[in-house]
């Protein structure tokens, strides 16, 4: 079975050569395995260290992780490949077989679309000598809770034909959200159909985020991604639902389609730029379990998640009022 595995890598000179060497280090037993480095609008040496580490380099002059995607899927794969694996180039792979495994585990349930690998924490996977707060960072969450049902953009896998079927807007700032909701209802044509996404039995360690600043960072980046999404999914919702896919394919070949639409259609009466459920959503689901309450612990939980959540939805407000909130990265 041919399989090309994409290393999406953007300034990840740092880190190319260690990661280029654990995928060319995985069992292969029977498996075609093509690793092509994916530098895409790099300022570093990624490329050169990429190639010097014994990966095959498209050295892609346009940075964008939704852009980059649609050439990987459609201009860069091997046209025979049956299977491709999407992969961060910041990621650790713990086990010599897990491409083996993720890939053999779609291929024996044909109904998949895609299968994750499970996204855990550096400061999960290795808990020694943790300042108080990577502690605190670990437990709020070791893994992505919904791992499952999700599509974890640091690693998985999906069958070539039904990846060669989605084409991505440019410069989406969450494209793994993206796709899900294109996999789960065929571009917003059918219902939800959540059989189409699990994730198999292999895990991967990604680097936590360290300090509040980091965090509030990365999570404005989240809420910002979101909510363009739910931007763009109201547009094709808009579109007869014959022509989605058409619309979708021409939108990746037009890097200006994606600000435009947001000019068009953000912001939007009463809530602005992001919708209240990112706000109020972590308080909400606390909310549902009044038990949790009952102890100081659950009160600084209520209250520090709200104030933590306050903080990045006033702060996306404001960079998408800017019209900094459309980004590849």
């Amino acid at each position: 079975m041919k399989v090309d595995i994409g290393i999406f890598a953007h300034d990840e000179a740092a880190g190319i050569a260690a990661v280029v060497a654990a995928f060319l280090a995985q069992r292969r037993d029977g498996l075609d395995l093509r690793v092509l480095v994916l530098a895409n609008g790099c300022r570093d040496a990624t490329a050169a260290l990429a190639r010097a580490a014994g990966a095959e380099v498209a050295d892609l002059p346009e940075g964008g992780k939704s852009r980059t995607w649609n050439r990987f899927v459609h201009d860069l794969s091997r046209p025979d490949a049956a299977m491709l694996v999407f992969a961060d180039a910041d990621i650790e792979l713990p086990e010599p077989d897990m491409v083996l495994r993720l890939v053999q585990g779609l291929a024996a349930r044909p109904g998949l679309h895609v299968m994750n690998s499970r996204p855990m924490k550096d400061i999960v996977a290795r808990p020694e000598g943790l300042s108080l707060q990577d502690r605190l960072i670990a437990l709020a969450g070791g893994t992505l809770d919904n791992w499952r049902r999700a599509i974890c953009g640091q690693l998985y896998a999906m069958p070539a034909a039904r990846a060669r079927a989605h084409w991505m807007p440019v410069g989406l700032p969450v494209e793994d959200g993206f796709l899900r909701a294109m996999v789960l209802t065929d571009a917003l044509t059918l219902p939800e159909d959540l059989t189409r996404i699990d994730g198999a039995d292999v895990w991967h360690v990604y680097a936590s985020e360290r300090g509040l600043a980091a965090l509030i960072r990365h999570q404005v980046r989240i809420v910002i991604g979101s909510a363009i999404n739910l931007a763009v999914f109201d547009a094709l919702r808009a579109r007869p639902a014959e022509t989605r896919a058409a619309d979708l394919r021409a939108a990746a070949a037009q890097p200006g389609w994606l600000p435009a639409l947001l000019r068009a259609r953000l912001p939007r009466w009463p809530y602005g730029f992001v919708p209240l459920h990112f706000l109020i959503k972590r308080s909400q689901n606390l909310l549902r379990d009044p038990r949790r309450l009952r102890s100081p612990k659950g009160v600084m939980l209520l209250v520090a998640g709200f104030g933590f959540d306050l903080v990045v939805y006033v702060l996306a407000q404001i960079r998408m009022a800017r019209g900094t909130g459309a980004g590849h990265w």
